[in-house]
This record gives structure tokens, sequence and C-alpha cells, in this order.
């Protein structure tokens, strides 16, 4: 399935299907985007810088991946007048087919969306690394409000490959280029291995 003139968002982080983004929007490019976005329903795509920053400057060259994640907009609000604040949910993978800059900044393209991960039920091998996650999320969820109690409230999503190795790669302080070789890969359990092979060089499982 393609889908055109799709509105990006590049950032430095990799925003995996399923994944709760909260964003702070303030730059006039992508508010017109998001005002748009949540008048009609439509999504954006999150895509990872490679070079540039997230803040545009008249000197900037903004250099961005081809895959990223399609997000629709869950909650907003306008705290102040040029500020908004919203929680985006990650949904599908898409590769940029074609992509171009508009006028006033902002990144187009013509997308096409990869397949979702196959459901794969953990191997009894792999069943700390969803233990060991539950754990961390119910202590950070303890210390402090974060956008972490959804994920706590789920239930089959806990046996699943791909979710669990996606939410690791999300919270573990990885480089943001081996993330995003995570992000591409089409088999979740291998992308759990090589999740696993991490948490057990740091002894997290």
């Amino acid at each position: 399935m393609e889908l055109n003139s799709l509105p990006l968002f590049p950032l430095g982080t990799a925003l995996f299907p399923q994944g709760i983004l909260p964003l702070r929007i303030f730059e006039v490019r992508y508010l017109d985007m998001v005002n748009k976005c949540i008048k009609t329903g439509a999504p954006f795509g999150i895509v990872a810088l490679s070079e540039g920053s997230e803040v545009r400057s008249p000197e900037q060259h903004e250099v961005f991946v081809d895959v990223g994640t399609l997000v629709t907009i869950t909650e907003h609000a306008t705290p102040q007048s040029g500020l908004k604040v919203i929680t985006c949910s990650g949904q599908q993978r898409f590769r940029i087919m074609r992509r171009e800059r508009l006028r006033h900044g902002l990144w187009i393209a013509d997308v096409q969306h990869i397949e979702a991960d196959m459901a794969v039920s953990l191997p009894d091998e792999l069943k700390l690394c969803a233990t060991a996650l539950r754990n961390i999320m119910a202590k950070l969820s303890d210390e402090h409000e974060t956008a972490l109690n959804p994920y706590l409230q789920l239930a089959s999503e806990w046996d699943d490959c791909g979710w669990v190795a996606n939410r690791w790669c999300e919270m573990l302080p990885l480089p943001l280029k081996m993330k995003q070789q995570l992000l591409e890969l089409d088999n979740p359990m291998i992308r759990l291995e090589l999740v696993n092979d991490i948490l057990v060089k740091y002894e997290l499982v």
C-alpha cells in the first residue's frame, strides 16, 4: 500500500510500532502540520535524522533515513500560543519512495507501507526479556509520572517478540544508528535476540 504526500517529522530518535511518543511543537512548519492532522485525523511520519538537528536553522542541511514509522495523534493541548503538546501513537513502518521539501521547510514524501511484524510468541529462552521489561516499567511508573502506564495495562502483547523488542529498543540508550537498524529488521525474533544480547552484556537479565 502506498501513501502520497505524507508530511514528515525528522527527529533525533527512532519510534517503533505501537510506541508512545510525546512531543512539544513550536516550529511554524510543524504547528501547521499538526493542526491539519488533528483537524482531519490524518497521520504523519516520524523519521530519524542522520544529519542536522530537530530545530531548523537557516544554514541547516537535514538528512534523514528512508524507513520511518507512521503515527497518529492521540492527545493534544495548547498550553500557550505558539506551543502545541501532543502524544503520538506509532502505527506501521514505511519506506520513503520519493521526498520533497516544501517552501516553508516541511518535508513530504510518497511512502510504501512495510508489513507489520508477524506475531511470534516468546520462546522460553527469551521470556526473561519480558519479565525484566515489565519490572523496569513498573518501577519507573511508580517513581515518576510517565507514559509507560498504558503499556503495563496490556496483556497479550507481553508474549509477543516484536512488541517486547520494540519497547526495549525505545528504552535502551542505544546509538541512533543501531536503533534504526533494529527498526528495519523484518524478523521480530531476531530483533529480540539482538536486544537480549545487549541486556545480557549489561546484566539486565
